[in-house]
C-alpha cells in the first residue's frame, strides 16, 4: 500500500504530465507563462502582521484540514506519549502553535488511505480514525467539540477552540448510507466525496474516468448529506464530479484544501468555470498550502522529470538503478518551492473568479511541515503571515474575516437550515451496502 506522503508526489507527476500533453495549445501555452511568473515573498510589515492577527481572532478563523488524527495514528506511542499541551514540533499541530497561529476553529481530517477499499478494511480504519481523532479533542481542556455554526462562535467566545471532523474520502462509508449517518452522529461536518482513487460511485482527480462524475448512487449519497446537514467536499474529486456535485446538491458545496487550476494547472485544484458556479452555490473553495499544488512551476518541472525518467529507462536495465538515479536527479534538480505570495496568488485568483464571498483556508498540514508545504507556512503558526500578505494586497478588514472563517459560517448556516428543511419532507436513504456500478 503507498502512503499519502508516497504518492502525492508520483501522483502529481503522472497527472499534470497527462494535463499537459492532452493540453490544447493555448493553454499549455498559458502553463508556460504562469511557470514564469514566480515572485519572491515580500519582507512581512510587522504593523499588518499585528492586524492581521486580531482581525483573526475577531472572525474566528477556520482551516478546514489538518491531518493530526493520522499522525497520531501513524507516530511511536500515539496520543498517549504526545502531550498536545505543549509544542509538538515533530506533529502538525499542537495547542500552543495553534493559539500561536490564531486558530478559532480546526477540522481534524478522518482519513484512511483509498486502497483500503481493496481490501474493505475502510471503515474499519475509519472507526480508529474517529476514535483518536475524538479522544484528541477531549484530551485537551483548550479544545471543544463543535456541531454547528452557533457552537463554533460559542466556543470561540469562551477562549477555546472549536474542533470538527471531515471524512477525507468516500470510500470509507463503503457505499452504506447507514455508515454516512454514523459518521455524521460522530460529528463528521464535510465528507470529501473520494480521495487519490475512484470509488464505485465517483470518480476521482487522480485515477482514470469510471464514472464520468456522479452514477446514481453517488447523487443520492449527495442529497443525503444534503439532508443530513453535512457538507458535501469536492477537493480531490473529478472536474465531472466536481460539476455533477454542484448540480445535484441543495445546499453549499465546499472545497476543504484545493487551490486554483489556472495558476498551477494540478487536477487536484479547481478549474476556472467549477470557481463560477460557487457564486450561485454559497460555498466556500478553501486553499491549501501543499507546495505540490501551489508552484506554478511545477508543471515544467513534472516535464523535465519525465524526460530525465524516460532516458534512464532507456539506459538502465533495472527497477532498483532508475529509482536511485531519479532520486539522484530530483536532489540536484528539486521540486520548485512555492512562496507565501504564491500561496496569495491563488487567493487572489479565487478571489477574481468565484468572489470574495467564497474564499477559506484549508491548509492541509499532514506532517512536520519542514519540506511539504509552502515557504513561510510550514506549520500551523504562520497564518497570520499569509492574511498580512492579503492586507498588503490591499485587502479590506472584512475581505480577511471573510476568508478567515466567515464564509465558512455563512455557508454553514446555510446548509444547516437546508437540512433542517429537507428532514420535514424526506427520510433517510436506506440502500444498504450494495456494491454499484
Amino acid at each position: 500500500m503507498v502512503s499519502r506522503r508516497e504518492f502525492l508526489g508520483s501522483a502529481g507527476i503522472l497527472t499534470a504530465t497527462a494535463w499537459l500533453s492532452a493540453a490544447p495549445v493555448s493553454a499549455r501555452s498559458a502553463a508556460n507563462l504562469l511557470a514564469t511568473q514566480g515572485s519572491a515573498a515580500p519582507t512581512t510589515d510587522p504593523v499588518l502582521l499585528e492586524r492581521a492577527r486580531v482581525l483573526l481572532r475577531e472572525a474566528p478563523f477556520i482551516d478546514t484540514h489538518n491531518d493530526l488524527p493520522s499522525m497520531l495514528l501513524a507516530v511511536e506511542g500515539g496520543l498517549a506519549a504526545h502531550d498536545l499541551g505543549r509544542v509538538q514540533p515533530t506533529l502538525c499541530a499542537d495547542v500552543p502553535r495553534l493559539r500561536e497561529g490564531c486558530v478559532g476553529a480546526q477540522y481534524w481530517s478522518v482519513f484512511v488511505e483509498s486502497a483500503t477499499q481493496r481490501t474493505h478494511t475502510s471503515l474499519h480504519e475509519a472507526m480508529r480514525e474517529f476514535d483518536v481523532a475524538l479522544r484528541l479533542i477531549r484530551s485537551q481542556s483548550d479544545f471543544e467539540q463543535a456541531r454547528t455554526a452557533d457552537d463554533i462562535e460559542r466556543i470561540h467566545k469562551s477562549g477555546r477552540i472549536a474542533c470538527l471532523m471531515g471524512v477525507e474520502g468516500g470510500h470509507m462509508i463503503e457505499n452504506s448510507p447507514a455508515s454516512l449517518r454514523v459518521f455524521y452522529e460522530l460529528g463528521a461536518r464535510y465528507m470529501t466525496l473520494t480521495h487519490w482513487d475512484n470509488i464505485d460511485w465517483a470518480d476521482s482527480a487522480t485515477d482514470r474516468p469510471q464514472n464520468y462524475g456522479l452514477n446514481g448512487f453517488g447523487k443520492q449519497v449527495v442529497r443525503e448529506m444534503n439532508r443530513l446537514g453535512m457538507f458535501v467536499d469536492i477537493s480531490h474529486v473529478s472536474a465531472d464530479t466536481m460539476r455533477d456535485a454542484l448540480s445535484f446538491s441543495r445546499a453549499p458545496v465546499i472545497c476543504s484544501h484545493s487551490s486554483a487550476f489556472a495558476i498551477n494547472p494540478h487536477p487536484r485544484n479547481v478549474p476556472d468555470d467549477i470557481l463560477r458556479r460557487f457564486a450561485d452555490n454559497g460555498g466556500v473553495v478553501h486553499a491549501n498550502f501543499i507546495k505540490e499544488f501551489i508552484s506554478s512551476k511545477n508543471p515544467e518541472w513534472q516535464q523535465r522529470r519525465t524526460v530525465a525518467l524516460e532516458a534512464l529507462h532507456a539506459k538502465l536495465d533495472s527497477d532498483e538503478a532508475i529509482q536511485k538515479a531519479i532520486k539522484d536527479w530530483e536532489e540536484k534538480n528539486p521540486l520548485p518551492k512555492p512562496t507565501i505570495a504564491d500561496v496569495a496568488d491563488h487567493i487572489d485568483h479565487i478571489r477574481e473568479v468565484a468572489g470574495i464571498d467564497h474564499v477559506g483556508i484549508g491548509a492541509d498540514y499532514f506532517d512536520d511541515g519542514k519540506t511539504t508545504m509552502a515557504e513561510g507556512l510550514e506549520n500551523v503558526t504562520r497564518y497570520p503571515y499569509l492574511f498580512a500578505e492579503l492586507l498588503r494586497r490591499k485587502y479590506s478588514d472584512d475581505d480577511i474575516r471573510k476568508a478567515a472563517g466567515r464564509n465558512h459560517l455563512r455557508a454553514m448556516r446555510q446548509m444547516e437550515r437546508v437540512a433542517a428543511e429537507l428532514q420535514k419532507t424526506e427520510g433517510p436513504l436506506v440502500t444498504e451496502g450494495k456494491k454499484v456500478r
